[in-house]
């Protein structure tokens, strides 16, 4: 059964559509219209959020992770639906868009056992101490407290997992937070199905109907008017750094200025000792082409840059990872404007001074071909537009001097989600030296591994100092996510009856 999607909006429980319409543009399959999100929307949708805190806010930890497991089961579902409309919108395989769904479902669940065990309300107490000289103490309690309604950009590239009902919307509603979604353009219809299944838990669990709203995207001024809206208190974004940048500063400048969760990509560099490279540079390469072309390389994981010492054995990696990147054919990417600035992302690349073309194909419309170059790093330390990131699947190859360069190459790193380290056992002295430097380059650092796929857990750290996200300390992957959407609340003297529920007794 074909899934045609309405393409309206979803505002405070009701389904608004008219106006003006932005069309779809799907890989393959049909497009589809749909309304074109406006300021008054937005200004509904926030209304209706605010309103719903006063209630939503308040409900128990149980209450809020049966929501959170409503959901998924109503995502679930929609299984066929989400996967066919998904695959026509993104150009992604059936495989991945069914392995992103059981990511989203995971993360909402993972969500609902996290609040209901209740560790990350940091409950604190220092009980009175009346008789104390100079002076008395009184009784204080502190619990992390939800903020208010939140804004949620979806991401181009994971339509679901970062998207509409994704780990920023999950770990706000598991926070006790409203969440207004601006739908991406890239995938309203998927959108649209997520939607759906939240709107059905939010009746099936009796909660109020502004806990959720989507917006339609398809222009900007529906994002500038969302993050300005002066009952927003959070925004939460997945997308480049200059949009990311734009609305991070739109936030700066409001009257009442709101913390921007900007995840905004790296260029993940790897650092490749020489032990390692010796005993098993083939096989790092190997690993490397497949991490660099997954998903066309839509990933803001993926690890675009190799530091090794130019030697012969940098010659001989350098040759397996063009070997294993020849055979790789063209893949869909997600849009065509995505696919364009690939395309400008090589051509740059390739104009620079002092790199080499290693490998590089041409790239029909919406398709891109994986490219390497190299260059040294003498000139990658002297152009700081070689360290930027090109989203896909674009490989370069630094050849360091020596030891001391590679360690001034990764003190010269802006900052990064993922730095990784290939080692052996002969390493670990150079290892030791780089790590201090890594460590504060990232939010996550490896050894031996690759950075795409990022596990959803307790002890994951998805973000990094800027530009890798506009708050080095947070993430937006794992259960420390929630952590952005909370704030410390100290209560002096104040009676059982009036605390939080948390809080009492």
């Amino acid at each position: 059964m074909t899934f045609t999607p309405h393409g309206k909006h979803l505002i405070a429980g009701e389904w608004v559509g008219g106006g003006s319409t932005f069309r779809s543009e799907p890989a393959h399959g049909p497009a589809h219209d749909f309304s074109l999100g406006t300021a008054e929307q937005v200004n509904l949708a926030c209304a209706a959020a605010e309103e719903a805190f006063w209630t939503y806010g308040q409900t128990s930890r149980d209450r809020r992770a049966a929501f959170l497991e409503a959901i998924a089961d109503e995502i679930e579902s929609r299984a066929e639906a989400i996967t066919e409309i998904g695959t026509q919108e993104t150009g992604l395989p059936v495989a991945r868009l069914q392995g992103e769904r059981a990511r989203t479902t995971g993360q909402l669940r993972l969500f609902a056992s996290h609040i209901r065990k209740g560790e990350y309300l940091d409950r604190r107490h220092d009980p009175a101490l009346p008789d104390r000289q100079p002076l008395p103490r009184p009784d204080l309690k502190m619990i992390q407290r939800p903020i208010g309604p939140v804004a949620v950009f979806g991401a181009s590239n994971f339509p679901l997992a970062f998207s509409t009902a994704g780990g920023d919307t999950a770990s706000a509603l598991a926070a006790g937070c409203p969440v207004v979604v601006k739908g991406h353009s890239a995938h309203p219809g998927t959108g649209e199905v997520v939607a759906e299944a939240i709107h059905a838990a939010i009746r099936s669990c009796g909660l109020p109907p502004g806990v959720f709203s989507l917006v339609q995207g398809g222009s900007r001024e529906v994002g500038a008017a969302l993050v300005t809206h002066p009952l927003i208190r959070a925004v939460g974004f997945t997308g480049s750094l200059a949009g990311g940048r734009a609305l991070f500063d739109l936030c700066a400048r409001r009257p009442d200025p709101i913390p921007f969760f900007g995840e905004l990509g790296s260029v993940n560099p790897m650092f490749l000792l020489p032990k390692a490279v010796s005993v098993r540079g083939a096989e790092i390469a190997r690993g490397w082409a497949g991490s660099l072309t997954m998903g066309a390389g839509q990933f803001c994981t993926n690890p675009g840059i190799a530091v090794l010492l130019d030697d012969a054995e940098a010659d001989a990696f350098t040759a397996a990872a063009t070997a294993a990147l020849e055979p790789v054919g063209a893949q869909v990417m997600l849009t065509d404007g995505i696919a364009a600035a690939y395309r400008q992302g090589c051509d740059r690349i390739a104009g620079t001074a002092g790199v080499r073309e290693v490998l590089t194909s041409a790239c029909e419309r919406r398709k891109a071909m994986p490219c390497l170059f190299s260059t040294s790093g003498r000139d990658w330390l002297a152009n700081h537009a070689l360290g930027e990131e090109v989203f896909g699947p674009l490989g370069l190859i630094v050849r360091v001097a020596d030891a001391d360069e590679m360690l001034a190459v990764a003190r010269a790193l802006e900052g990064q989600l993922t730095c990784t380290l290939h080692l052996d056992a002969g390493d670990t002295a150079l290892a030791a030296r780089l790590m201090p430097v890594l460590e504060r380059k990232a939010g996550r650092v490896l050894a031996n591994g690759f950075p795409t796929g990022v596990e959803v857990c307790d002890a994951m750290v998805h973000g990094g100092p800027y530009p890798a996200s506009t708050n080095f300390g947070a993430t937006s992957v794992g259960t420390l996510a929630i952590r952005r959407f909370l704030r410390p609340v100290c209560f002096q003297n104040v009676p059982d009856a009036l605390l939080p529920e948390d809080l009492r007794g």
